[in-house]
């Protein structure tokens, strides 16, 4: 599964997509609006590049889901589901919008229930109970065989007092499956932490709810069972001014190898693999967005970058690798053994990028598999190369053919 954003489209078409390599592709975002009609996120043309993708996707056999909300599109939830009115008129919406474009299934992204999240959304103690009532008038809308997800926390939903929910078996009756946005656990930071920690092997983490094990622990432990949960993972990372040697108060266990990669790829131990996928060299990095940003805020002193440049976020391409650094030689590969995850960093530049490649999301994947959950869901595809390195990497950890 991936996400495929409509910002993505001008440098990354839909019809770009290597379908036969997923089973969803979730299509991000509708937003609700303050009359809780969906509106494009993104693109001036969001409709005509969800039929597109639609089409592109059916004809390889692959279903296609709308992602409702996002970081920036959560503002209108709380009221949208406050009564069984606004309930209904939300659902309606949803759904003609769903038959308009000849969908097959619905992800609900409120980010988050119970909880203020970005700037200026509605919170109401209420809303984690709300949220039921509304994916169940959803569910009962939706045509038999339409699929219905929602992506959440690590933790499970927003209790009335703001505390994770003890017990949520109610929302595993009603959804298919909850994706874990297991990624953004640390940001740009002058004492930066992996993006998307695997788990907290030292036991030292500043946030130990915050990984794939924690998550999957916490969720099913409020009732929702691991084959209706699927993993988030990355395709992009955060760079950092630091002078950093390893990540945040993560000390490495006793015996573990810290080792490092030079730009071929090469290691001291020799090249690594993991079940067949050699880890081939470090990911280059090219800018998400213009002026430095990657639409959340400025790259600036208070988020321990230079001002301007580099961005706080990066993603992988979708052409040609390229890099951000005129001495990219002067970066050394480096891996955390407490989060399971690679970084970058430069001693010259004071630079350290936390980043997942396909040795760590393929652990990951591995992880998910193993554990019986569901899958894993990539956010998102326009940030994998042209060869697919990243998705063969979860691929290779689920056991799918590469």
């Amino acid at each position: 599964m991936a996400y495929y954003p409509d910002w993505a489209a001008p440098a990354y078409p839909p019809e770009k997509i290597d379908f036969a390599r997923f089973d969803w592709i979730d299509y991000a975002f509708a937003v609700p609006d303050a009359q809780y009609n969906l509106t494009w996120d993104g693109s001036a043309d969001g409709g005509g590049l969800l039929a597109r993708l639609v089409d592109a996707a059916h004809r390889a056999g692959t279903k296609v889901k709308l992602s409702v909300g996002g970081w920036t599109g959560s503002q209108y939830f709380s009221p949208a589901v406050a009564d069984d009115a606004s309930r209904q008129t939300f659902v309606q919406n949803i759904l003609a919008v769903y038959e308009q474009y000849g969908l097959d299934g619905i992800d609900i992204d409120w980010e988050y229930p119970g909880q203020a999240g970005d700037a200026g959304n509605a919170v109401d103690p209420r809303d984690t109970a709300n949220f039921l009532a509304f994916l169940q008038q959803l569910r009962a809308a939706l045509p038999q065989g339409a699929a219905l997800s929602a992506a959440a926390q690590t933790v499970a939903f927003a209790d009335a007092d703001g505390a994770p929910a003890h017990d949520v078996s109610a929302f595993a009756a009603v959804l298919d499956w909850v994706l874990i946005m297991n990624y953004d656990a640390f940001g740009s930071s002058a004492s930066p932490g992996p993006n998307a920690p695997l788990d907290d092997a030292c036991g030292n983490s500043t946030q130990p709810a915050q990984n794939a094990a924690a998550a999957l622990a916490a969720w099913t432990a409020a009732g929702v069972p691991a084959a209706q949960l699927v993993l988030g993972v990355p395709s992009y990372g955060y760079v950092s001014r630091s002078d950093a040697t390893r990540l945040r108060t993560r000390a490495p266990p006793a015996g573990a190898q810290i080792y490092a990669t030079s730009e071929d790829g090469s290691t001291d131990a020799g090249q690594m693999q993991f079940r067949g996928l050699v880890a081939q060299g470090i990911l280059q990095y090219a800018p998400l967005g213009e002026n430095g940003t990657d639409g959340a805020g400025s790259a600036g002193a208070g988020n321990g970058t230079d001002s301007g440049a580099p961005p706080t976020r990066v993603e992988i391409p979708g052409g040609e690798l390229q890099s951000l650094y005129a001495g990219w030689s002067g970066f050394e590969r480096c891996w955390d053994a407490c989060s399971s995850t690679p970084f970058l960093r430069s001693e010259g530049a004071e630079q350290v990028v936390t980043y997942d490649d396909p040795l760590s999301l393929g652990l990951k994947a591995a992880f998910a598999r193993e554990q019986g959950m569901r899958g894993v869901n990539l956010f998102d595809v326009s940030g994998d190369t042209d060869q697919w390195d990243l998705t063969d990497g979860c691929r290779t950890g689920l056991g799918l053919p590469v």
